[in-house]
């Protein structure tokens, strides 16, 4: 199901600390803070016909991000947004994936980040559809792994620490047959899949779990505009796994995945129909036509 093209840039340039240099050039210290202790928040991105999809929410979330740290993106938000506006021209490409990464370096190293510097890197590459975009949907099962609460972790910030938990719920459903996993809260409760958050239909309505522990995502939100835009209700609740089968449509939603039906939830089946097809083609219009 995933696409068969490298998910990270090979080739161009990618620019670091306010300069571009060549990917192949590109190092950082074996013992930067960031490596060892997850000091380290990013942001993903899609350009559409040579134009970055809501760039500057996605620079916002990146300087809240890098403050629930306790740092701060060492370049003002007109700064940032011209960066990645340039690297987009020097690549040449009107399509393209951004991953704008921030994290503490080399210096002490020890749990605490002392006066490390801070270091900034754009990269971006072509990217082919995250899941098969001629299936029928995605099936995700039900990880073993839970969402922490705001007071373990800063679940508002796009952390990498908080992905490790992501990449173990993945790898083990891959490895039983599935596309992804949909993952709970400490609660039990219906949380988001691994880098995408979920959406269910019921008598034309769209339902979605509360973000009380995720972080703001930028194309649940946009959904949520499409929904409104279209007049279909949108409802945010708490939502229990007994709760999954009441549903008649199911997808997810992120700036990778874009947005993609789900065809099984650990053996609940759904069928892509009239809602989830108006969202992805409203979706699809307002990023290419933007």
């Amino acid at each position: 199901m995933k696409t068969s093209r490298p998910f990270t840039q090979t080739t161009g340039d990618i620019w670091l600390n306010g300069e571009f240099i060549s990917v192949s050039a590109a190092k950082i210290p074996l013992l930067s803070h960031g490596l060892h202790y997850a000091s380290a928040v990013f942001e993903g991105e899609q350009a559409y016909n040579g134009k970055i999809f809501k760039s500057d929410q996605h620079t916002r979330r990146l300087m809240r991000s890098c403050n629930l740290l306790g740092f701060e993106l060492p370049y003002d938000f007109d700064s940032f947004e011209k960066a990645k506006r340039d690297t987009l021209q020097r690549s040449g490409l009107q399509n393209a994936y951004f991953r704008a990464v921030v994290w503490k370096g080399s210096g002490a190293l020890g749990v605490g980040s002392g006066d490390n510097k801070v270091n900034t890197a754009i990269a971006l590459w072509p990217m082919d559809p995250y899941f098969d975009a001629s299936s029928d949907g995605v099936r995700l099962e039900i990880s073993n792994w839970c969402r922490p609460p705001p007071q373990c972790a800063p679940v508002k910030a796009k952390a990498a620490g908080l992905y490790t938990i992501c990449t173990l719920s993945k790898d083990q459903s891959m490895s039983n047959g599935y596309d992804d996993a949909l993952m709970l809260d400490i609660e039990g409760r219906v949380a988001e899949c691994t880098g995408a958050h979920i959406f269910f239909v019921a008598n034309g309505e769209l339902f979605t779990p509360k973000p009380d522990w995720m972080i703001d995502g930028i194309t649940r939100a946009t959904v949520m505009e499409i929904a409104a835009s279209l007049s279909i209700k949108v409802t945010e609740k708490y939502i229990l796994p007994a709760e999954i089968s009441n549903y008649s449509e199911s997808f997810i939603c992120g700036s990778a995945v874009e947005i993609v039906p789900v065809k099984e939830i650990a053996g609940i089946g759904f069928k892509p129909d009239q809602i989830t097809r108006k969202i992805i083609s409203a979706y699809y219009d307002l990023t290419r036509n933007h």
